[in-house]
């Protein structure tokens, strides 16, 4: 049959265009296979740079190991010397494992010799927030009297880290080793309950202070909370045999309480700050820990601890700067404070590391062969005095009037009063406090000129107030306490 021309030219068309639009699908499927291996390909790659810049920029969060400074680099001193950060932001900052800085034989050797008692008898303590006001205080007066000691503080900046690298100088001095490090970081934890048999854990390591709470609350959780979750941990899993532990609670979990003197028997459920929750919280966790792992635990709820050496954010020592500089000072009204003297706090830390029994479970098996003590105690004065007097105190040691101004209590986490109850440590380890705010002070204030090279003007008021003579000029690592 012969074909026809035009539909023979009609079929051409068609198959050409048939095939023009093959080939188009073709190239588009093509096209659009090999933009999704592109995109595959760079999504890939884009995940693997936000890895590598997460991991640089954060290595200790991948390794365990973290600790919080202030974002704000600069700092500003003060007439007396001292310095803080003027922002009290913070942010959450990387560092590399102090594990991994810390290791060979020459450093254990050094660590042992550091821990190793002194005395028949003698315990083996490890002492967190070694190189603070309170932890300082016990590491001397354990190490003066023959125990071992090996000290951990970060050194972060809350408050001026010359004070306490000071205090790590005292304790070098006299032969206690303070590591550079943090509580968080539990491969270097590990590693320590490895090189060394400790019998015991001062754990007073934590952020402090009531009202940078407010402006730094993550700070509170990395430490009071995290940490002391760390440092259980080790201890229970990875200690051989298990330290008994006394830790630093604080007075602050009664908040809100208004019943005195304050009891260990009283409410703790009302906390007037997110410091004082971290530390309710710890005590939850203590009590876990306690029932799951078996290990002895002794919380102490410390009431407003003062004396030479101390913390430059609590109010007698930063009023005693602006006393001296001329700057005025705000007084919350009518507020009292249960002021306990370092030298009567660090006995009856010494007291409950002497009485603490021994923890019962195995970080071996993970059994334990009954149950192991927890008991909280209050270490106060048990004599609340208001905060006016407190000044008027200082305005005669300095020989200097306060420029004041008296405001009512904010809600910033203050609580009008704190009054504490001591019977139970007096029964259990003979806590007695027997020095007195006026004396105290005292001995706080001859610290202080010294320390800060004070003018002779106010050396001479210090020392006509207290019928001493004025202060000369020597190293800053003057005695800390009697006791000390």
């Amino acid at each position: 049959m012969p074909t026809d021309p035009a539909a023979k030219g009609v079929k051409l068309e068609r198959y050409a265009s048939g095939s023009a639009l093959l080939l188009r699908r073709v190239a588009s499927g093509k096209f659009v296979a090999a933009s999704s291996h592109l995109l595959f390909r760079a999504t890939v790659l884009a995940t693997l740079a936000l890895v590598f810049l997460f991991a640089f920029h954060y290595p200790s969060l991948l390794s365990r190991s973290f600790s919080l400074v202030s974002a704000d680099a600069s700092s500003s001193s003060s007439s007396s010397g001292s310095s803080r950060h003027t922002s009290h932001r913070s942010l959450l900052m990387s560092s590399a494992s102090a594990a991994s800085l810390y290791g060979g034989e020459k450093w254990e050797k050094e660590i042992r010799r550091s821990a190793k008692p002194r005395r028949d008898g003698g315990i083996s303590v490890l002492v967190t927030g070694a190189a603070g006001f309170v932890g300082s205080h016990c590491s001397l007066a354990l190490r003066a009297r023959g125990d071992g000691v090996l000290g951990l503080d970060n050194f972060n900046s809350y408050y001026d880290p010359a004070l306490k690298r000071g205090r790590q100088r005292l304790l070098s001095d006299r032969g206690v080793v303070v590591l550079d490090a943090d509580i968080n970081d539990a491969l270097l934890l590990e590693k320590l309950f490895e090189a060394v048999p400790f019998t015991h854990v001062l754990h007073l390591a934590a952020q402090a202070g009531v009202r940078y709470a407010m402006e730094a609350p993550l700070t509170y959780v990395a430490s009071n909370v995290a940490g002391l979750v760390t440092v259980f941990e080790t201890a229970a899993k990875h200690a051989d045999p298990q330290p008994a532990i006394v830790w630093a609670s604080s007075s602050s979990v009664y908040g809100l309480n208004t019943e005195a003197p304050f009891s260990e028997e009283h409410r703790t459920d009302r906390p007037a700050s997110l410091y004082a929750a971290t530390k309710k919280a710890g005590e939850a966790i203590a009590h876990s820990y306690n029932h799951i792992y078996g290990l002895s635990i002794t919380g102490l709820r410390f009431f407003t601890v003062y004396g030479p050496w101390g913390r430059p954010d609590m109010a007698y020592f930063s009023f005693a700067r602006s006393i001296v500089a001329g700057d005025p000072i705000t007084l919350y009204a009518d507020a009292r404070r249960d002021f306990t003297y370092i030298d009567d706090v660090v006995k009856g830390c010494v007291g409950a590391l002497d009485t603490a029994g021994r923890s019962t479970g195995s970080a071996k098996t993970g059994k334990k062969t009954g149950p192991a003590p927890l008991r909280v105690y209050n270490l106060g004065n048990t004599s609340p005095v208001p905060v006016t007097r407190m000044v008027a105190i200082l305005e005669k040691l300095l020989g200097k009037k306060a420029n004041k101004r008296v405001v009512t209590m904010p809600s910033n986490g203050d609580v009008p009063f704190t009054h504490a109850n001591v019977s139970h440590a007096a029964h259990d380890f003979g806590y007695r406090p027997t020095t007195s705010l006026d004396a105290g002070l005292r001995h706080f204030v001859d610290w202080f000129v010294d320390y800060y090279k004070l003018d002779t003007k106010i050396a001479k008021g210090a020392a006509s107030a207290t019928g001493k003579k004025p202060a000369t000029k020597k190293k800053t690592t003057a005695a800390m306490s009697a006791s000390s």
